[in-house]
């Protein structure tokens, strides 16, 4: 007798990336402009230690600050972690030592990138220097990176009144998180039914409620589902908004209806982008439908079945 094969492991790359966009306090333009002008400045407070990178309010009192003061280009290493294998985005494309560096004339350290040969070079306690980028735009990445220098400290903290012209008054910093996704039991399953164009829930032993997708657990009872159960294909709109940003990468005119929907033999709402009808027409209540792409392994969109709405007694618990 030959044993069964074990399914499939699913396994998918994932990148979760967005800009973030902010205004800059008095505090921070001043940091991050002088940075620019190969200038480092700290901020000190009410006992008189000196933060680099500064921050805005005192983090024992939480009074605000505003007292700059110009820091050292050199340092000293307090701690350090090689890594052998960067990252697309990091602050160097060769293997380095992350690092935190407390520079000469401040009282906390400075997380960076430090250009060593390996890590038999990086040591606690070893002196280093700023390498400043060609061109600085006003940024942390004006800080190439760090590099070995035997000099010994000098420099204290002078203060600085932290005027530049054209100072730098918002940033847009790039997020990103790429990695790759494995779906367990219940999710494969969900996963292979939606490309047989089946949605497949799983019901709870204890409430009895089917959850679509499944989770491998009841989020109530908190006890294992285990039993399938096919629910839709048809549903009803509960909830929906309206989409007026174009999303990087995807082509959908906008604007348009994204949409709770509540699958036929469903206790949990799943969302999907509502297609066939005018958005100005999508309503709660609205019956609607999956339409599948050729080659597609899950609906494209879903669109009106064209039967009455559904009276709202029969969906309000899965708002």
């Amino acid at each position: 007798m030959t044993a069964a094969s074990p399914p499939e492991v699913l396994r998918a790359p994932l990148v979760v990336e967005f800009p973030f966009t902010r205004s800059l306090g008095p505090v921070q333009s001043a940091f991050l402009t002088g940075l620019r002008e190969r200038v480092v400045l700290g901020v000190k407070t009410a006992d008189g230690k000196v933060m680099v990178p500064p921050v805005e309010y005192d983090p024992v009192t939480a009074e605000e600050i505003r007292e700059l003061v110009e820091v050292g280009a050199t340092g000293t290493v307090t701690t350090w972690a090689w890594n052998g294998s960067p990252r697309p985005g990091q602050p160097l494309g060769t293997p380095f030592a992350w690092v935190l560096v407390r520079l000469d004339g401040a009282d906390t350290a400075i997380l960076h990138a430090l250009d060593a040969p390996g890590p038999e070079a990086v040591r606690t306690g070893m002196r280093v220097r700023i390498r400043w980028a060609g061109a600085r735009t006003g940024a942390i990445t004006d800080i190439a990176c760090f590099e070995p220098h035997e000099a010994e400290a000098t420099e204290q903290a002078t203060p600085h009144d932290g005027r530049f012209a054209d100072a730098v008054t918002g940033i847009v910093a790039a997020a990103r998180l790429d990695y790759t996704y494995s779906p367990g039991r219940s999710q494969t399953a969900y996963i292979n039914a939606l490309a047989d164009r089946r949605t497949v829930g799983e019901r709870c032993p204890s409430c009895h409620k089917v959850y679509v997708p499944p989770r491998g657990a009841c989020p109530t009872c908190g006890v294992a589902t285990t039993d399938q159960v096919e629910v839709g294909p048809a549903g009803t709109v509960t909830t929906y908004c309206i989409v007026n940003i174009k999303a990087k990468n995807l082509d959908i005119e906008v604007p348009y209806v994204y949409a709770h929907i509540a699958l036929d033999g469903a206790d949990l709402a799943l969302h999907g982008r509502i297609g066939g009808i005018p958005y100005d027409q999508v309503r709660m209540g609205l019956r609607v439908e999956p339409v599948w792409t050729e080659g597609g392994r899950h609906p494209d969109h879903y669109r009106p079945t064209g039967e009455p709405d559904a009276d709202y007694d029969a969906y309000k618990e899965l708002i």
